[in-house]
């Protein structure tokens, strides 16, 4: 067989291949951003036949993906080409060539024969390891099959960051059979800088690629830095519009049905925002709804204007207290348990006896007469801003191949718990033209300047990452 010469100037062919139910198809979806790639499933022997995907960097193909069939019995396959060779000097490829013309490439080991042609055919392969799995002969006598094909071959640890991997013992086989150097990548939760890791790693195996290599990692490397400061300002735009919303209630008026608009208003706005946030990190809303991800789903379905959404996040509220009807009143309603129909009660302004609320959602300001105005609690603005965050560094956190629960702990930032809101969004307070939650927003030029600064902002803090566990 006639070795493959590199050819930098082509996009380089990697092959993933290993053993069935290794992770093989989740890596590709997770280097991909892509979760419709494929088939995922528990069930062995998924993948049935070569699929493939580009990254691109400028228009340009940089890396070609090739997703395998597992190879499903290689201690019969070793043996096989073990017999092929007794008695000939056959070097490891001219063996696999040889396998490939017999019929039972076609039959028996047909599975096999299409990884095996798609090693022939590449630059390079990387050979999944469900890191979760013990060490056992059969994956010794794969890694000695796939080595005859004569390419560079990076094992991939996946499945690293559950409690019951056991990378060392990989390791130490791996390198006991000459291959030292490894990776560790999960493709449900990859760690930061892995994909870079991955991509440097392999450039050092393959000297001609390093340069395609490096330009693919500076393009991932420009994507989420984008990715990052477009969710933050779509948050700021959320803060913004519900910072600034005010909805005028008459002075003897039921404020109930008020109280339903702005809540409906700003549930809305903040779905809009979440469709956004996902569609960024190339995510599905299914994705977000999941059973599976109970760990994240359990904080959105928990609504907006509910006490757990508050308590979920850390957020600690006092009692509402009377201002003084002479210059107007603040009525904490951010204080406890009454739905949205409850806030009837506030009929009780007209009469002249002010009093704590129990309700979660918004706070009236005015007079005892005369025009008063509907807004959001500054609890609200946190749990909103908190609620946008947290998801923000879940999808961050979050391989395009995971499929079931991800465990990330309930942290927030403390200064949206605990500090003063930023000025940008205190200064919204006063310029309820800003928002777009009740109507058109006016004043672009100063509600984007805000944007920009919260944006700013939440950047700064993201960059620090001043993140607490919650009580």
């Amino acid at each position: 067989m006639t070795p493959i010469v590199p050819n930098p100037s082509a996009p380089l062919r990697l092959a993933l291949v290993g053993h069935t139910n290794t992770g093989k198809t989740s890596l590709v979806r997770t280097l991909s951003r892509d979760p419709g790639f494929g088939e995922v499933s528990s069930r062995p022997g998924t993948t049935r036949h070569v699929e493939g995907v580009r990254l691109m960097v400028d228009g340009i193909a940089r890396v070609e993906l090739y997703d395998t069939p597992g190879l499903e019995d290689p201690i019969e396959l070793l043996a096989r080409l073990d017999g092929l060779a007794a008695g000939q000097r056959r070097d490891g490829p001219d063996r696999i060539e040889q396998f490939l013309n017999l019929p039972e490439a076609d039959g028996r080991f047909e599975q096999e024969a299409k990884v095996l042609r798609q090693m022939c055919a590449s630059d390079a392969a990387l050979h999944v390891i469900d890191a979760r799995d013990p060490v056992l002969p059969k994956h010794r006598d794969e890694l000695a099959i796939l080595a005859l094909c004569g390419i560079p071959l990076l094992p991939v640890l996946n499945f690293v960051a559950g409690h019951e991997a056991d990378p060392g013992a990989w390791r130490r086989m791996l390198a006991g059979i000459g291959l030292h150097a490894v990776v560790e990548f999960d493709a449900v939760a990859p760690e930061r800088d892995a994909e870079s890791v991955l991509y440097r790693k392999l450039s050092t195996l393959l000297d001609a690629f390093c340069e395609p290599l490096e330009r693919l990692i500076a393009a991932r490397q420009r994507e989420a830095e984008h990715r990052r400061q477009a969710a933050l300002t779509e948050i700021a735009a959320l803060l913004i519009d519900a910072g600034a919303a005010r909805i005028p209630v008459a002075g003897s008026a039921d404020p109930t049905s008020a109280l339903e608009a702005l809540a409906d208003a700003v549930r809305r706005r903040e779905h809009a925002c979440r469709q956004a946030l996902l569609e960024l990190h190339r995510f599905s809303e299914q994705t977000v709804r999941s059973p599976a991800l109970a760990s994240l789903s359990g904080r959105w379905q928990s609504d907006l204007f509910a006490p757990e959404a508050l308590a979920d996040m850390g957020i600690r509220l006092g009692t509402g207290v009377a201002a003084g009807a002479a210059t107007g009143v603040g009525i904490d309603l951010a204080t406890g348990g009454l739905t949205l129909g409850a806030a009837a009660a506030l009929g009780a302004l007209a009469g002249g006896t002010w009093q704590t609320l129990r309700h979660y959602g918004s706070r009236l300001k005015g007079r005892l007469t005369g025009h008063r105005e509907l807004s959001l609690d500054d609890a609200i603005l946190r749990l909103l801003a908190l609620r946008q965050l947290h998801l923000v560094r879940t999808l961050e956190a979050r391989g395009h191949g995971a499929v079931s629960a991800i465990d990330i702990p309930a942290a927030v930032a403390r200064p949206w718990r605990q500090g003063r809101l930023p000025a940008s969004l205190r200064r919204a307070r006063a310029h309820p033209g800003w928002s777009a939650l009740v109507a058109a927003a006016g004043d672009p030029s100063g509600r984007s300047s805000a944007i920009a600064r919260l944006a700013h902002s939440l950047a700064e803090e993201m960059s620090i990452d001043p993140i607490t566990e919650v009580d």
